[in-house]
């Protein structure tokens, strides 16, 4: 689904699209679309050092790692 909209960009920056690409909104999607991903592996990246960080997490871990070690075979 896509959605119009109306934005304002400066010269500089719609000279550069224009440069770019034959396709102004194609391009800005792509951009766009980029920036999204970049941002949720930033926030994955984030979210597994807090893991990492925790101490509660990784004695809970410990416990697991123990549990699948115990001999029962598959």
């Amino acid at each position: 689904m896509s959605a119009k909209v109306s934005i304002t960009l400066d010269e500089e920056v719609l000279e550069f699209v224009d440069r770019s690409s034959q396709n102004r909104s194609q391009f800005i999607n792509e951009i766009l679309s980029q920036a999204k991903k970049n941002q949720l592996l930033k926030d994955l990246a984030d979210a597994y050092t807090e893991l990492a960080n925790n101490p509660e997490y990784q004695a809970e871990t410990k416990l697991w790692d123990v549990t699948v070690g115990d001999g029962i075979d598959a």
